[in-house]
């Protein structure tokens, strides 16, 4: 009887390394991995013996998945492909009037208006298209801003001052170095970077570019309208003290019979071209403040005054293809004009920035940056017709090359160097912008 009960006992309590046994055998597939990985970590003898004891097509089956390399790869290149196309996106959105004015000289050097259209052509667009800008600078600018801007007599004499004398002194400087050999340079071209040198501030490239930088625009068009009038009264006289000197490629100018043509001409394009549309866009956001800002800045509206800049360098690159002034001038003086040209504007623009930093706010900063380097190719060619006689439409065309080339650069330049000015002022932008926030909220 006792062998029996020990025999029933036996039989209903099992061992425990049976139990073992069994346990391990029915472990879940699924769980292997988890387990195994477990007792690696653990260093556990038996897991060993499980892993040994498990078929082939079990132990492959029931292995770590690997790190999904090719998904994280595929991953970074779409994350790397759409920072790209962002980019492109913002490039476009931003610098919009660089690629359409790049587009501009492109046509302009493929197709031409017909030679009997020329004169035309020019005086259209150069009374029509300044006067959009003016307008809409006028729409746009509070007037008490622009009279308070025009009390500025200091502001006014270091941006007048940089521009006439500074920029032009050191443009005789350059002159004179590549005078000393007569056969580097053609002397129309020597001529024409005299008179890019000594003219006043463009009216309308520095004003559009101004605006896009967030600079004081009403800074930068009071700034034009007193380098635009003191033009006919300083431009002739720092002329002919640079070209009174001997040098020999002045000997080939005739002078002209006075300068009653170049006052006419000039007050007469101040009066229709700047002063009036100013004065009328004013008048009508007096009238209708509300309408003005809801067709200006809600719908846009403000970008005509860059599609008009847009029409003033298309018929600037229209007449100088047009003339046959580049095929009549060496590809090796072209180049240098280019890259001298370039030199000439960062150099101007480096040393107001450096004089303007230490006593005005960043927004005149910007405005004075835009003004001295910035030179009117609507001034130049008029006093290259006005002023000397008896030259060959080939001749004037290259007196008027250098001029060209830098209206071109200096509206590119600009427009790139806006990305950095709005990166410069953008803290002071957010603050000032906070503190309005904060008025506001104590208000109500």
């Amino acid at each position: 009887m006792k062998h029996t009960e020990f025999d029933a006992r036996g039989t209903a309590r099992p061992s425990k390394t049976a139990s073992k046994d069994n346990t391990e055998e029915t472990i879940p597939e699924e769980r292997v991995p988890e387990a195994t990985n477990m007792d690696c970590i653990n260093k556990v003898a038996p897991v060993m013996d499980s892993i040994s004891s498990t078929k082939p097509s079990e132990a492959v089956h029931s292995t770590p998945p690997l790190p999904e390399k090719s998904d994280s790869v595929v991953k970074e290149k779409l994350t790397k492909r759409a920072k790209v196309i962002r980019l492109l996106k913002w490039f476009v959105k931003d610098q919009w009037f660089l690629l359409a004015m790049s587009a501009v000289v492109l046509v302009s050097s493929q197709v031409q208006v017909p030679a009997s259209q020329q004169r035309l052509k020019r005086t259209v667009i150069t009374y029509l298209s300044v006067s959009v800008i003016f307008f809409v600078n006028g729409c746009t600018l509070d007037t008490r801003v622009m009279l308070a801007n025009y009390m500025r007599w200091k502001l006014h004499a270091f941006v007048q001052l940089q521009c006439y004398l500074v920029c032009s002194a050191a443009t005789f400087a350059i002159v004179s170095l590549c005078a000393t050999n007569p056969n580097f340079m053609d002397p129309w071209l020597l001529i024409g970077f005299l008179f890019v040198g000594s003219a006043p501030t463009t009216m309308s490239s520095n004003v559009v570019m101004t605006r896009q930088a967030h600079g004081n625009a009403a800074l930068t068009v009071v700034q034009s309208v007193i380098g635009q009038f003191l033009c006919p009264f300083l431009t002739p006289i720092l002329l002919q003290m640079y070209l009174s000197t001997g040098s020999w490629y002045s000997k080939v100018l005739v002078r002209g019979s006075g300068y009653g043509e170049i006052y006419r001409r000039v007050f007469m394009q101040l009066g229709l071209s700047l002063f009036l549309p100013m004065f009328i866009g004013q008048v009508v956001q007096g009238l209708f403040p509300k309408q003005t800002k809801k067709v200006f800045f809600d719908w846009k509206l403000l970008k005509l005054s860059s599609i008009a800049l847009l029409t003033i360098v298309w018929q600037t690159f229209d007449q100088a293809f047009s003339s046959g002034a580049f095929e009549a001038v060496k590809p090796s003086n072209i180049i240098f004009i280019a890259f001298i040209t370039i030199a000439l504007y960062f150099i101007w623009s480096t040393i107001c920035f450096t004089a303007a930093i230490f006593w005005l706010p960043k927004k005149d900063v910007i405005a004075c940056c835009y003004c001295t380097p910035a030179k009117a190719l609507a001034m130049v060619v008029p006093l290259t017709s006005v002023m000397y006689i008896n030259i060959d439409p080939v001749d004037q065309s290259k007196m008027q090359i250098p001029a060209i080339i830098f209206q071109a650069f200096q509206v590119a330049i600009g427009g790139i160097l806006t990305i950095g000015f709005r990166r410069w002022i953008r803290p002071e932008e957010e603050k000032e912008e906070a503190e309005k926030n904060g008025e506001a909220g104590e208000a109500k």
